[in-house]
C-alpha cells in the first residue's frame, strides 16, 4: 500500500482526497500548510506527495523546491485550480501536474502513473 501526503490549505479538499484515495487503497496523511507538510515528511516515509500550488500564506512551489532538495527521490504531483503554472519552469520539478476537478479520475490516473514510474526506477 502506497503512502501519500496530501498538502492543501482547504479542509474540504483534504477530506475529499483522503476519503477518495483511501477508498482506492492508499494510506493517506494530510497537511494544511507547508510547515506541517515538512514536519510530516521528515517524520514519515511517503511514496508520493500531492501538493497544492497556492497555500494560504505560502507557496507550494517553494515547498516543492524544498522537497526536491531534501528528498529528491520523493515524487510530487502538483494539484491546483490554475492551469497557468503548468508552463512555469519551477513547476517542472514536479513529477506530475493536475488541474483540480470534481472528477478525481485524472488525479487517480496520475498517481498510478507516477508510482509505477517510481517502482520501475527502484
Amino acid at each position: 500500500m502506497a503512502k501519500l501526503l496530501v498538502v492543501d490549505d482547504e479542509a474540504n479538499i483534504r477530506l475529499l482526497y483522503a476519503q477518495e484515495l483511501t477508498d482506492e487503497g492508499y494510506e493517506v496523511v494530510t497537511a494544511a500548510s507547508a510547515l506541517e507538510a515538512v514536519e510530516k515528511f521528515r517524520d514519515g516515509s511517503f511514496d508520493l506527495v500531492i501538493l497544492d500550488i497556492k497555500l494560504k500564506n505560502e507557496s507550494g512551489i517553494d515547498l516543492l523546491q524544498r522537497i526536491v532538495k531534501e528528498r529528491h527521490a520523493l515524487p510530487v504531483i502538483l494539484c491546483t485550480a490554475f492551469s497557468c503554472y503548468k508552463d512555469d519552469f519551477s513547476a517542472w520539478l514536479a513529477d506530475g501536474y493536475v488541474v483540480k476537478s470534481s472528477d478525481m479520475q485524472e488525479l487517480k490516473d496520475e498517481i498510478q502513473r507516477v508510482l509505477a514510474k517510481k517502482n520501475r526506477a527502484a
